[in-house]
Parts: structure tokens; sequence; C-alpha cells
């Protein structure tokens, strides 16, 4: 295959990436309304957003986070959101000590607070410290998000909102997720 031929085959995927979009809005939108209303309720009543995922989630989830803190498109004040990829030391020390499982859960047992919101984003929906996390949320009456590819795996019946991209490859459903995250933030930034 010569590089003209490749570029062109990875071209070709704008146009699958559209379609993937038009059917996870479809299949979606009710819930995606759902989701923003319960994220701008919790704010408005002073709550916070818990955001986690692996490797390309991890920084999907900084990202997230970011957009809320500092701004999206408009200078506002701040929301209240922290990501809970950014503390190496904590992440090694109970990677190390505990286990990898518990990096997320440990986090949420020290800040998450009743009525918070955890949002754990997972291409699988199979990583073990993504549904440790959730589970660990409902018993402290946290209001569970999981952000997942087709079916949403382990995390489906851990989350009171599950948004599943129809989709099983990773690429294609990370690119997905960052449309969502970009679609939240702007919605947020406008109603709260």
């Amino acid at each position: 295959m010569n590089e003209k031929s490749l570029i062109k085959g990875l071209f070709d995927s704008a146009g699958e990436l559209k379609e993937l979009l038009d059917k996870f809005i479809r299949e979606n939108e009710g819930e995606i309304l759902g989701l923003i209303e319960t994220l701008a309720e919790a704010l408005r009543k002073g709550k916070k957003i818990l955001i986690f995922g692996n490797g390309g989630s991890a920084a999907q989830a900084q990202h997230f986070a970011a957009e809320l803190v500092n701004k999206f498109l408009q200078i506002r004040p701040p929301l209240r959101a922290i990501a809970l990829t950014t503390d190496t030391s904590i992440l090694t020390s109970v990677g190390n000590d505990t286990s990898f499982d518990y990096i997320f859960s440990r986090q949420i047992e020290a800040l998450g607070d009743p009525d918070d919101i955890v949002m754990g984003l997972s291409t699988s929906g199979r990583s073990p410290n993504i549904a440790e996390a959730l589970r660990i949320a409902r018993q402290k009456g946290l209001i569970t998000v999981a952000i997942t590819g087709e079916g949403g795996g382990l995390l489906r019946p851990l989350a009171d909102h599950l948004i599943a991209v129809p989709s099983i490859s990773t690429p294609r459903i990370q690119e997905v997720h960052l449309f969502l995250l970009h679609l939240l933030a702007e919605a947020l930034e406008k109603m709260v």
C-alpha cells in the first residue's frame, strides 16, 4: 500500500465518524439531556464533579475538568470539577501500597460527598478501577455516570447515567467522547 492510498483510507474514516456521531446522538439524546440537567442541578447546589479514566480517557477527564474550572467558550465563574487522574503521588501510592483497582475509589472516599457526581470514562467499559470507583460512589450516595463504548460493559449496572458510544473502535469512541464532553461543557457554561 502506498502512502497516498494509506492517507486516503485514513481520511475516509472521517465519514465513518460522522455516521457514528449521528447514530450516537439518535441513540443517546434523551440520556444526554437528562445528564445535562443532572449535572447543572448538582453544580447549582454547590456539588462537584469528580472525573476519571485511564490512558486517553484520563487525558479527556483532565481536559473536561479544566474546561469547567476555567472556561470553555466564555469567561464565567468557575464550576466545581476535579480530575482524579492528576495527583501522581496519590495514584502511585494507592497503586503500589494497595492495588491499581483502588486509585480512584480511594479518592472518592476522601473527596466525595452525597449528591456529588462521579464521571468515569472507559472506552471498553471493563476497567476494574472505574467499576470500583462507581461502586464506592454509589455506597456513599453520589450520582454515578459512565461514559463508555458499546454496551457499557461492567459499568452499565453501576451507572445512574450511562452514555455508550455504539462502537468497539477505541479511536472512534474517544473522538465521540470528546464531542460529548465539549457538548456538556458548553451546555453547563450556559446553564449554571
